[in-house]
């Protein structure tokens, strides 16, 4: 029998395995990919009697793998927060899906787990940008405000390494990245004693640093638009940029708009902090879009289009 872990390779995805093999300890087979590369489960060729645990991809994104893998006698394990579409009910599907807008999947392998690797679901949830979802979180744990600042960190840190166009673009490939906080039950031990922390902390600071000096294309009251260029440090730092500044401002939504090497654009959206709904009903307007109701993206927006998503934009955070 084999096992499948297949994860979102961002910070969300990293803690909720961290989480789970920590209390469930096996030896697995790796799948995952950039934080945008969700339809994980057409990867895996699973057969009668091997287990499959997915955590942080789009169930509605994967519906038609999933349906081929319990056709092929696969168990399944679901963990999950973004729009799901219809569950189908099957005795080998084990679901664990909510969609709320503070509740990531981490929260999520949390509760299934009693709390047991809380510290791990903490770094998840501050780096899917639920803040105050990761200090609720946190309170049982005792931490002083320094050490919840380096969990904070931690999580940002681990998400933005999730971002770019493909592995390449990534400082740590993300299987690469969960065999490095594999060993490690307490996540402020890893920040200490392995050099991966300070190459994502080094990386991060290099690369906000170039897009903090963009200037938006668009902005007013209620929104904010940036494009960045066609360079890997963009793409790295699209996704976190975003998250940043909706923490600065929490009343006004934001949009990331990336130039691809071949054309177009890599979306991310963000929807205002205050009112965090609605990012993931105006990216499943384009064809390559989803995600979730506080943040969403598009994997390739035309250029065509660039004028069509603006009015979008205005519109669903008027």
């Amino acid at each position: 029998m084999s096992h499948y872990d297949v994860f979102n390779g961002d910070a969300d995805g990293l803690c909720a395995l961290q989480q789970l093999r920590l209390a469930e300890p096996i030896e697995s087979i790796l799948v995952t990919g950039v934080k945008r590369d969700i339809a994980l489960l057409e990867r895996v060729e699973a057969v009668e009697g091997d287990q499959v645990t997915a955590l942080d991809i789009s169930f509605d994104k994967n519906r038609g793998a999933v349906e081929r893998l319990l056709g092929q006698g696969a168990r399944i394990r679901y963990f999950d927060h973004h729009f799901a579409g219809e569950i189908p009910a099957h005795p080998a599907l084990d679901v664990h899906i909510e969609t709320l807008p503070d509740k990531g999947t981490s929260l999520l392998v949390d509760d299934y787990l009693d709390g047991s690797q809380r510290a791990w679901a903490v770094v998840g949830t501050f780096g899917d940008n639920f803040d105050t979802s990761a200090r609720r979180a946190a309170e049982p744990l005792g931490l002083t405000e320094g050490e919840l600042g380096l969990l904070r960190d931690l999580g940002i840190y681990l998400n933005y390494n999730g971002y770019g166009e493909t592995v390449d673009d990534l400082l740590f490939a993300p299987d690469v990245l969960f065999r490095s906080l594999q060993p490690y039950a307490d996540p402020l031990t890893f920040i200490v004693e392995d050099p991966t922390f300070a190459a994502l902390r080094d990386g991060y600071a290099d690369d906000m640093a170039r897009a903090r000096a963009v200037a938006p294309a668009y902005a007013s009251e209620r929104h904010r638009l940036f494009i960045l260029p066609a360079e890997p440090w963009a793409r790295r730092a699209s996704g976190v940029f975003a998250n940043e500044l909706a923490g600065q401002a929490p009343e006004q939504a934001h949009a990331m708009l990336t130039r691809l090497p071949g054309g177009g654009f890599l979306v991310s959206v963000r929807a205002p902090l205050a009112r965090p709904d609605g990012a993931d009903v105006l990216c499943r307007g384009f064809p390559s879009g989803g995600g979730r109701k506080a943040a969403a993206g598009i994997n390739l927006l035309p250029e065509a289009e660039y004028d069509t998503f603006l009015d979008r934009f205005r519109a669903a955070f008027a």
